[in-house]
């Protein structure tokens, strides 16, 4: 077939000489590829790395953790060739890697470790043990750390066990597992908070503590914590040791049961669940827990499960002078979508919350450590053993560069007694941003149950009341009817454009987790513009002609196969893009692998509800039940999935 190659630029300026408008010629918008390019490190050929802690030194070198027990040293590693020293070894799983006055601090499975380089060769010859705790040998024991906190201790987080028959039911069964630990330079372990169920991220950011949490049971979406000496963040497995002398937690585990756990029961497969004649508006959400156990911390963002992540990682504060425009925000890593977050916060009624933005995507494998360089690019560190993700390698090592050109994007959002205020990037075009059609404000909240995980629920969509636009074109204000406090905002610029391209923002979504309504004044709306419509229009609106579909064609309708338009916003609903894509292996099968195994429709919605990992030994990660899937969803589902064998 012959290609013809013609100038877009001349093309455009005929079609405007002739009088023909160019609003209809489509236009691409940049994508974030477009500014921050994913560059590789090169490693030595057969480094495995599984990268699980980074740290810059103070001469430039890279300090790389591995999550096989190795610590490296690499040198030059912004350059072409970056050369890789092998610092210690025959370390236990090693999650976090900090560097200080000539040592190396690393968190093992069940101690905090100072490293020394004493006779100046290169490599490590003294391994000291700052501090230790308890191991009851559970694989999913896994420890994270250290920080150094703004007094100078340590600051650990740890996980939870599974239960032997429930994999997926935290069990804290040697004393302060669950926890948040402060060690001291002198070794002493001060507890700090409870309540971590996979607490895989710490963070120190502005001097205090934050952490992000990972999806399961009672954690119905990963999000990140603002942590306080005291605190109980969610999870009831380490309240277990509640009760020793030196523990800060004052919940106990019989106060923690009677407000959250009454309905709790295990259902035909040894799974908890709700009991059937529980109707669904009697469920209990974290916030409303919150009124009767005052110790139990929110989030200060929810990082909606599916969208933002499903099992997030570190959490790292952008310098001020990095970035440009995002400077002093925090950008958040996830390991199961091999993908960073950018957060924003504020500090609303003495309480922390904020909003959270899609950043840069398409790693190669599940991004778990940052570290930024002297260049501002960001090393990425990466694994995916014991849970898949996207991308097409176990592990590696990357750099996230900025090519210095501004994206359009949204910099902030803002809660406002009535509503929210976006910054831009770059100005907007005012006609685009004063149409209120231009946005879309839905919210949404979890249950707070034993169940892994939780669908959205309590959801809604917002009226848009009204919008200001700024002067500079670098801000709106937006008024919404209804705002809901404590649940997540979903705050959707579709119709937003760039004041001089025409561009769509590069992330059209926020999603603002609204612990606090501030007060203050409230927009002053203006009346709406009502065109009156025409009589015969009038009466068809209000006595609509009956539609008659005939049963034949509405069972032809229930088994249609779903457009590509609505095959996208069903499996984002219910969060199926989180553990699985189309045609590539993730956290689970590609939807193409799940087709080839022939089952009926009916076949693949009974196993929506009730998987059998068992059928896909290959895959580390079992599907956990999604009764929350409707039957009509799961069928659409079902007939799409099997659509792909053609």
């Amino acid at each position: 077939m012959m290609r013809l190659k013609f100038n877009l630029k001349a093309v455009i300026l005929s079609l405007i000489g002739l009088g023909i408008g160019v609003t209809a010629i489509a236009q691409e918008s940049p994508k974030e590829e477009d500014y921050f390019k994913i560059v590789r490190v090169p490693a030595p050929e057969g480094l495995l790395l599984e990268v699980g802690g980074l740290t810059m030194l103070p001469n430039g070198s890279l300090g790389v953790a591995t999550r096989r027990g190795d610590v490296f040293i690499v040198e030059n590693p912004t350059s072409a060739r970056p050369y890789f020293r092998k610092f210690a070894s025959g370390l236990h799983e090693v999650l976090g890697l900090v560097y200080e006055e000539g040592a190396f601090y690393s968190v093992q499975r069940g101690e905090l470790t100072k490293m020394v380089d004493s006779n100046s060769d290169g490599k490590a010859d003294v391994f000291e043990t700052v501090a230790s705790w308890p191991l009851s040998t559970h694989y999913h024991e896994y420890s994270f750390g250290p920080k150094i906190a703004a007094d100078g201790a340590f600051i650990v987080t740890t996980n939870v066990a599974f239960g032997d028959q429930e994999w997926w039911r935290g069990e804290s069964r040697v004393p302060y597992r669950g926890w948040t630990l402060k060690i001291h330079r002198d070794g002493t372990i001060e507890p700090y908070a409870s309540g971590m169920r996979s607490p895989a991220g710490i963070g120190i950011l502005d001097e205090e503590v934050f952490y992000t949490e990972n999806q399961g049971d009672y954690i119905g979406s990963g999000g990140l914590w603002h942590l306080e000496k005291g605190d109980f963040s969610g999870h009831p497995a380490g309240l277990r040791w509640a009760e020793l002398p030196n523990s800060p937690v004052k919940m106990t585990t019989a106060q923690f049961d009677k407000i959250v756990d009454p309905q709790k029961v295990k259902n035909e497969q040894g799974r908890f669940n709700k009991p059937e004649n529980v109707v669904d508006e009697e469920f209990i959400t974290m916030y409303e827990a919150k009124e009767s156990l005052p110790s139990l911390k929110l989030p200060a963002v929810w990082l909606p499960h599916g969208i933002h992540g499903i099992s997030n990682s570190e959490p790292l504060k952008i310098p001020e002078n990095f970035l440009g425009p995002f400077g002093g925000q925090i950008l958040i890593g996830d390991q199961g979508q091999s993908k960073i977050m950018r957060v924003m916060l504020e500090k609303i009624n003495g309480q922390y919350q904020g909003a959270s933005i899609d950043f840069r995507s398409n790693f190669q494998s599940g991004v778990l450590r940052m570290a930024f360089a002297p260049d501002q690019s960001l090393f990425v560190g990466e694994t995916n053993r014991g849970w898949g993700s996207a991308g097409e390698a176990n592990e590696g090592l990357q750099r996230l560069v900025w090519n210095r050109e501004l994206p359009f994007e949204m910099r902030t959002v803002k809660a406002k007694p009535d509503g929210f205020e976006i910054e831009f990037t770059k100005p907007i075009n005012k006609k685009s941003a004063e149409d209120l059609s231009s946005y879309v404000v839905e919210s949404f909240i979890y249950k707070y149950f034993p169940v892994y995980g939780s669908p959205p629920v309590k959801q809604m969509t917002h009226e848009i009341l009204g919008v200001e636009v700024s002067e500079d074109g670098m801000k709106v204000r937006l008024a919404i009817n209804n705002l809901q406090q404590y649940h997540i905002h979903k705050i959707s610029l579709p119709g937003v454009r760039e004041l001089n391209d025409s561009h769509q923002l590069v992330h059209e979504d926020a999603y603002y987790t609204l612990n606090q309504i501030p007060g203050g004044e409230k927009m002053v709306i203006k009346p709406r513009v009502v065109v009156p419509s025409s009589p015969e229009k009038s009466t068809s609106a209000v006595n609509p002609k009956p539609k008659v579909e005939s049963a034949s064609k509405s069972l032809a309708s229930a088994r249609a196969i779903p457009s590509e338009l609505e095959i996208k916003a069903l499996l984002s609903k219910n969060t199926c893009t989180a553990c699985h894509n189309a045609t590539k292996k993730q956290v689970g099968p590609a939807y193409v692998d799940v087709a080839k195994r022939k089952y009926t429709a009916e076949k693949i919605v009974e196993l929506i509800h009730n998987p059998k990992p068992e059928n896909w030994p290959d895959y580390a990660t079992p599907m956990p039940p999604m009764p929350q899937v409707s039957k009509e969803d799961a069928m659409k589902i079902a007939l799409w999935i099997n659509s792909l064998s053609k």
